[in-house]
C-alpha cells in the first residue's frame, strides 16, 4: 500500500528519532495483520517500555494543569507536572466513534470517510493494523478495560486489536430509580446496555423509549458507576502484569465526564454552585452559516432539558445544573485516574511506563448556545494530551506545538522503537517526539479536523492563531468559510473571512494540501449497494 505525502513524512520522522536514540526499532513481520490473536508473543527485550493509554469520554481540558480555575482535578495534574502536555491538542472530528478510530488507526476520518456512527473500522479498513494491534504483533500483551472503542449506536469493539476479550462497563448507568422511574431508557438501548430485539433498528427501538435524566447525585461509594469499576480492575490488572513476563500495552477508558451526569454527591459537594462559570456568548458566531451550529441534539435525550430548544433558551437553572453535573464528572473521574497512578507507583511501574492521556474531543457548555459536541468550534474540538514517561520530554513541560489526535499512533510507535509494517494503512499524523527533545521544536504549522453536516463536509485547519473551516457541499460544490482570530476572539464570536483576504489564503493551500475527504454519504451508498 503507498502512503500519502503525510504518511511518508510521518514513517520518516520515525525511524528518525527511533534512530536518534529511542529503543532499538524491533521489526514487526509484513504479514503480521494475518496474525491471529492467539499466536504466540515475539519475544521483546525486557526494557521495553511498558504502555498505559487513558482515555476519556467527553473531557476538554477542565483541568487545573490546562488552566481551569474551577476545575478540582489533582491527579491529572500531578501527571502533567512529570509529563509533557499539549495545551493545544484537537480531535479530528468532535464525535466519540469516529475520534476513537482516529486515534486506533492513525487516520482522519477525511481519510477513512467514517464520520459517523454504525460504522466499523474493519468494513472500511479491513486490513488495518491498530495501535493496540501493532504493540500485540511486536509481542507486547495488548487489553482494554472499560471504554476504549466505542460500542454502541451499531458500532463494535475491534477483537482483531486485542490478546485478551475487552473488559467493557457501561456508559449510561443510574443507581436512583426516580432517575428512569424503573424503566428502560433510550440512551441505554442506544449503547447495547439492555436487550434490542434483533429485528428493530436500533436507532428506531430507542426512539420509542423513554428519557433518562440527565443527571443523578446519590451518596454511594464509587465503584456504584462503572468508573469505579474500571478503575478498581486496571489496578488489580496492573499488579498481575507485572509479573507476567511481556510488557503490556493497557488501554484504560473512562465514561465520566459524559452525560448522564451519574455521579457520587461528594463530587458534586465540592463544588459551589454559585461559583461555577457561566456561558457568556450564547448565539452562533456574527456572518457564521447557520449549518456551523446545531440545535438540540444528545443533550435532548435526557429529561428535564427541553426537546427541539436552542440553548440558550434553556432555563438558568438547568445550565447551572448541567455545568455543575459536568464539573463533578471531571474530578470524580479524576479521582478514578488517581487510583490507576498510585498503582503504577506502588508496583514500581512508573519509571518504566509510558502514560497517555487523552480526552477523545472537547465540549460544548453552553458556549454558542450548544451543548456536547458535533460541530467545528474550539470548546468542541480541543481535549487535553499528556504524555508522560521514558523518552517523553521535560518534567512539566508544554510545548507550543499543535497537536492531533492521529499524531498519537506514530508518537508511541516511535517512543517504543517500533517499525510499521510497510503493508499497513498509511498514518495521517506526526510523530511528536522530536518536541519531546526540544520544545520549540515544530513538526507541523497545524491541526486538521473536520466534521459534517447532511450533504457537506466542513474541513478545518488551526493554526496557533486562527481557525479557517472550508465546508464544501458536495452535490453542487458550493463552499461557505468561517475564519476566527481566537488571538483577538477566543471566543469565536465574529467570522472575519472577508477581512483576512490573505489569511485565508495561506491557511486554504493548507487544506488543499490534504487529500481529497471521503464522501460523508459513504455509509448511506454502501447501505444502498447492499440493498441492490
Amino acid at each position: 500500500m503507498r502512503f500519502s505525502k503525510l504518511g511518508q513524512k510521518a514513517m520518516a520522522l520515525l525511524v528518525a528519532t527511533a534512530l536518534a536514540g529511542c529503543a532499538q526499532p524491533r521489526a514487526i513481520p509484513q504479514s503480521a495483520s494475518a496474525i491471529a490473536p492467539a499466536a504466540a508473543p515475539t519475544p521483546v527485550p525486557a526494557q521495553s517500555p511498558n504502555i498505559l493509554v487513558i482515555l476519556i469520554d467527553d473531557l476538554k481540558p477542565t483541568l487545573g494543569s490546562f488552566g481551569d480555575r474551577t476545575a478540582i482535578s489533582p491527579n491529572i495534574d500531578r501527571l502533567a507536572a512529570r509529563g509533557t502536555r499539549f495545551e493545544q491538542a484537537y480531535a479530528n472530528q468532535a464525535v466519540c466513534a469516529p475520534s476513537r478510530i482516529n486515534l486506533m488507526t492513525g487516520r482522519r476520518s477525511t481519510s477513512t470517510g467514517i464520520y459517523n456512527f454504525g460504522m466499523d473500522l474493519r468494513d472500511y479498513i479491513p486490513n488495518a493494523v491498530t495501535l493496540p494491534q501493532l504493540f500485540k504483533q511486536a509481542g507486547y500483551g495488548a487489553e482494554s478495560i472499560g471504554k476504549v472503542f466505542h460500542v454502541g449506536h451499531g458500532t463494535h469493539d475491534d477483537v482483531e486489536s486485542w490478546s485478551a476479550p475487552p473488559q467493557k462497563d457501561k456508559v449510561i448507568e443510574y443507581v436512583e430509580p426516580g432517575s428512569t422511574g424503573g424503566k428502560a431508557t433510550r440512551e441505554e438501548a442506544l449503547f447495547n446496555e439492555i436487550p434490542v430485539p434483533a429485528e428493530r433498528d436500533i436507532f428506531e427501538y430507542a426512539a420509542t423509549l423513554p428519557r433518562g435524566t440527565a443527571w443523578e447525585s446519590p451518596d454511594v461509594p464509587d465503584d456504584a458507576y462503572a468508573d469505579g469499576r474500571t478503575a478498581a480492575r486496571a489496578s488489580t490488572r496492573l499488579a498481575e502484569l507485572k509479573t507476567s513476563g511481556q510488557p503490556f500495552f493497557l488501554a484504560v477508558g473512562f465514561a465520566r465526564p459524559h452525560l448522564p451526569f451519574s455521579v457520587p454527591k461528594r463530587y458534586w459537594d465540592m463544588y459551589d454552585p454559585a461559583r461555577l462559570p457561566m456561558p457568556d456568548f450564547e448565539r452562533l458566531p456574527d456572518g457564521a452559516p447557520l449549518f456551523a451550529g446545531k440545535v438540540g441534539g444528545e443533550i435532548a435525550a435526557y429529561d428535564p432539558v427541553p426537546p427541539g430548544k436552542l440553548g440558550a433558551e434553556y432555563p438558568e437553572e438547568l445550565k447551572r445544573k448541567l455545568i455543575h453535573g459536568y464539573y463533578a464528572g471531571v474530578t470524580y473521574v479524576d479521582a478514578q485516574i488517581g487510583k490507576v497512578l498510585d498503582t503504577l507507583d506502588r508496583e514500581g511501574l512508573t519509571e518504566n511506563t509510558i502514560v497517555i492521556l487523552w480526552g477523545d474531543h472537547g465540549w460544548h457548555l453552553g458556549d454558542h448556545g450548544l451543548w456536547t459536541k458535533h460541530t467545528n468550534f474550539e470548546q468542541s474540538v480541543r481535549l487535553p494530551l499528556i504524555f508522560a514517561g521514558p523518552g517523553t520530554g521535560k518534567a512539566g513541560s508544554a510545548p507550543k506545538q499543535i497537536a492531533e489526535t492521529v499524531d498519537v499512533f506514530p508518537t508511541l510507535a516511535a517512543l517504543a522503537g517500533l517499525q510499521l509494517p510497510a503493508d499497513m494503512q498509511p498514518l495521517d499524523g506526526a510523530s511528536l517526539v522530536p518536541v519531546f527533545r526540544d520544545a520549540a521544536a515544530h513538526v507541523r504549522p497545524y491541526a486538521y479536523h473536520a466534521f459534517n453536516r447532511p450533504g457537506r463536509i466542513g474541513q478545518a485547519i488551526r493554526t496557533e492563531r486562527y481557525r479557517l473551516v472550508r465546508w464544501t457541499q458536495e452535490a453542487t460544490g458550493a463552499r461557505a468559510y468561517e475564519l476566527y482570530d481566537l488571538q483577538q476572539d477566543p471566543g469565536e464570536t465574529r467570522n472575519v473571512i472577508d477581512a483576512e483576504p490573505a489569511v485565508r489564503k495561506k491557511l486554504e493551500a493548507y487544506l488543499d494540501a490534504q487529500p481529497a475527504p471521503a464522501s460523508v454519504e459513504l455509509k448511506a451508498r454502501r447501505a444502498a449497494q447492499a440493498r441492490n
